[in-house]
């Protein structure tokens, strides 16, 4: 696919954000805000042999308005001392946004889609941002586009299929450096289990390889899953359910950012990392 092309579908998935955040201000039918913590000491960084530990805080914001939910998270990464920030011994810092707007077809068509195992099908559109202040200093921009099928599960399971559409200006590089364009198929999914007040959480991302970087390694195809099992512990704490969420989170990236686990990066290229995490929902 030519920069052209995808300059291109960006500002057309670009318009159809902004139509989908309008409508979703003037129509919200609910909503759930969070605050969030997680730490680990196992985190690795492409180039990176060191075991790397992190506190990570997020937040949060889901809603669902007339025409299907929006997503809007953002991290703040820090690093210790063993993932620098450029020019320090100091870690790191890193911020990471996402947005997602699932387009819902029953609830645009008013038609029922269901078949099989799924219950309802969509359309996902989305970016990713990031910044980060180490010797890299990523500058990810991402337009995200594909379709989605909701299953037919208790609580939540969406199947995606997508486009990404990737640029970077790192360290060193003049410029905007265009990847190829890529599909990546992900899976995110929230299953209460029964009564016992825990649920199993998480997201499962396959992407495949965006040919080459912009110093002219090839890339590599890679796998991100990131499960968590959390508690609520909200009775106990005499606050209403769902507030208050603990529990554990466990990531196994492989091949990350694209780079190859097997050659020069490295075991930094290739994370499999345990996590204590807390949740507070407004």
């Amino acid at each position: 696919m030519t920069k052209l092309r995808q300059s291109a579908i960006a500002a057309a998935v670009g318009a159809a954000l902004a139509c989908g955040m309008s409508s979703a201000v003037s129509a919200a039918e609910w909503s759930d805000t969070s605050l969030s913590y997680k730490y680990g000491t196992k985190f690795h960084e492409p180039f990176n042999a060191n075991d790397i530990g992190k506190n990570i805080v997020g937040f949060t914001h889901v809603n669902g308005y007339k025409y299907g939910t929006n997503l809007i998270a953002a991290d703040l990464l820090l690093s210790d001392s063993k993932d620098p920030g450029s020019g320090t011994t100091s870690g790191a810092q890193e911020v990471y946004a996402v947005y997602r707007n699932t387009i819902d077809f029953a609830k645009v068509t008013g038609k029922e889609y269901k078949f099989g195992f799924v219950k309802d099908v969509g359309v996902t559109l989305g970016f990713d941002a990031n910044t980060k202040n180490n010797g890299y200093g990523s500058k990810k921009r991402m337009f995200v586009a594909g379709p989605t099928l909701m299953m037919d599960v208790p609580g939540m399971l969406n199947i995606t299929l997508y486009e990404f559409m990737e640029s970077n200006a790192p360290n060193g590089y003049t410029g905007r450096y265009t990847y190829k364009a890529h599909p990546a198929l992900e899976a995110v999914w929230g299953i209460p289990l029964g009564a016992s007040g825990f649920s199993f959480e998480g997201m499962a991302l396959f992407i495949a390889a965006k040919g080459k970087d912009e110093f002219n390694a090839q890339t590599k195809a890679e796998t991100n899953i990131d499960a968590k099992l959390m508690y609520d512990l909200s009775p106990a704490v005499g606050t209403s359910k769902g507030t208050l969420k603990v529990g554990f989170e466990y990531q196994w990236w492989k091949n990350k950012f694209g780079n190859d686990s097997a050659a020069a990066p490295g075991p930094g290229a290739f994370a499999k990392t345990p996590m204590l995490r807390a949740e507070y929902h407004f």
